[in-house]
């Protein structure tokens, strides 16, 4: 089921399926990808986020529903209750408190006595701001809340399949000569390093990485510069400093690319674009002397032929 759906999606993201292998030997070629752990990580804190968005959506349903309905029941009061007395102009209501006064507070030294208000209940208020809202709001809301519930039912898969894409498209290549490291699907960062720009090789690990069995792998090249964190999945802009991020084998990657970097610098080539052509030093002058002579002799002979063609051909 998966795999119509991925192959879908990368022709609609167009990102391609695998980047192509950096210069060097083709039998040279390690692919490596981030550690399953990792992976689990990222499911875990994708599963998290999700049940907090249905928590939170079903406690918001309940609220719009309890208020709604304490709406109902004030606009429409039940018949068997009394019905509520009316203040009329000839008898009008009062409101009456018991007086609260504390010990030295008697009505013969003049001192104001204190009023204590009845704060409303929870229901009560709930009815008395209830009696404030429209039906229309009643409505506009619940259009919202079901327009919410569809999004987050689409937005479940799509979420998914992007995080397995975002998974599966980290590409880490290492040759005899560069190596290459790709990783991304809405914006694919890809960055090619020649060992003959790299300079510096370090391993990582946060606290997490640690529990797990993961590190990072940092490799920068000449004009890196400062490098800044890269734990969790924060993306770095420098085009100076690549990382292996979340392998489980790092150990193993850092020491594979100082052998293949040690030689490299010991064979003496340059940059693996740069096409020398190979030269042979003779250990004895006199072998020098003699090569660039017997070089020379079949360059000369060739010349004095041309010149006898071209004196014959103007006499």
């Amino acid at each position: 089921m998966f795999d119509p759906i991925h192959r879908w999606l990368l022709r609609a993201l167009s990102v391609p399926h695998e980047p192509a292998p950096p210069a060097g030997e083709p039998g040279s070629l390690r692919v490596f990808k981030s550690g399953q752990k990792y992976y689990r990580l990222r499911l875990g804190l994708w599963t998290f986020k999700q049940v907090v968005a249905l928590l939170a959506f079903i406690f918001w349903f309940w609220v719009l529903l309890h208020w709604e309905s304490i709406a109902h029941e004030t606009a429409a009061p039940d018949p068997a209750l009394p019905p509520v007395p009316v203040a009329t102009p000839t008898a009008p209501i009062t409101a009456t408190a018991e007086p609260v006064t504390s010990p030295d507070e008697s009505p013969s030294n003049g001192v104001h006595r204190k009023i204590r208000k009845k704060k409303p209940s929870p229901r009560e208020f709930a009815v008395s701001v209830s009696r404030k809202i429209p039906s229309a709001v009643f409505t506009l809301l619940w259009v919202l809340k079901g327009i919410s519930l569809v999004t987050y039912l689409i937005q479940l898969p799509v979420t998914y399949f992007l995080l397995r894409l975002d998974y599966e498209q980290r590409w880490y290549m290492v040759t005899d000569r560069s190596l290459r490291l790709r990783s991304g699907v809405w914006s694919v960062r890809e960055l090619t390093m020649s060992f003959a720009n790299l300079q510096q090789i370090t391993v990582s690990q946060g606290p997490l990485q640690r529990y797990l069995g993961l590190a990072d792998v940092c490799v920068r090249s000449a004009g890196g510069g400062g490098a800044a964190s890269s734990h969790y999945g924060a993306q770095q802009t420098s085009l100076h400093t690549g990382y292996f991020h979340a392998v489980e084998n790092a150990h193993e990657i850092r020491d594979l690319i100082l052998e293949r970097l040690r030689r490299f610098r010991e064979s003496g080539l340059g940059d693996p674009d740069e096409h020398r052509p190979a030269t042979t030093i003779s250990s004895h002058p006199t072998d020098t002397t003699h090569s660039h002579g017997a070089q020379a002799l079949p360059a000369a002979r060739d010349l004095l032929a041309e010149v006898r063609r071209l004196r014959s051909a103007v006499s």
